[in-house]
């Protein structure tokens, strides 16, 4: 990665973060000095299971599941995230102990790394990066409120067209079996729901 990708990068991130709430220079440089590009290629884990989450993954090229594995030790996949979202563990990360979830990079990935001690030192000395932390924290529980109200209330046709009206691009980039777990069903049941639609 050159300074151009680095420049670019930060450039996208403060873009997103400004849109939620105007930031001073000082903040903005301070994100540029203590978060850094880092790659993964496809496979790879941004996070092991039982690995304390060190660092929020701010997503510019690629995707990425966070799953978990049940009693009998089948995968499930939790979240399915792509460009402009955040990859993190959130128990892990703000608990500061291991995660019982994995990330991983489901295609080659371009992140923004911004470390934990980092993000705090920001949090004391910018306030109105409180507003923005608070912010996608507040977005994260929706969306997760969101989605275990889906699996509770929806059929699994409906959580499929769901996932078709507001995330149809998911289905070109992610194997079935992952969209199947992130839906709460089995593959089979994914590949009859898609042939009926």
């Amino acid at each position: 990665m050159t300074k151009t990708d680095l420049d670019q990068a930060h450039d996208q991130i403060l873009h997103i973060f400004n849109s939620i709430y105007p930031m001073s220079e000082e903040l903005e440089n301070g994100i540029r000095q203590h978060s850094k590009i880092t790659t993964f290629n496809k496979k790879a884990h941004l996070l092991e299971f039982n690995e304390i989450n060190q660092s929020i993954y701010f997503i510019l090229k690629g995707c990425v599941r966070i799953y978990y594995l049940n009693d009998e030790g089948e995968e499930h996949t939790s979240w399915l995230l792509t460009e402009g979202e955040l990859a993190i563990s959130v128990y892990s990360f703000y608990s500061q102990q291991k995660s019982f979830e994995a990330i991983e990079a489901l295609e080659n990935c371009v992140t923004l790394e911004l470390p934990y001690p980092a993000l705090f030192v920001l949090y004391q000395q910018h306030l109105e990066f409180n507003f923005i932390g608070r912010y996608l924290t507040e977005q994260y529980y929706i969306r997760s409120e969101s989605k275990a109200n889906s699996l509770r209330m929806l059929s699994a046709k409906e959580r499929y067209d769901e996932l078709v009206l507001r995330k149809s691009h998911l289905l070109k980039r992610i194997p079935l079996g992952y969209i199947a777990s992130y839906l709460g069903i089995t593959q089979s049941t994914l590949s009859r729901i898609r042939s009926k639609n």
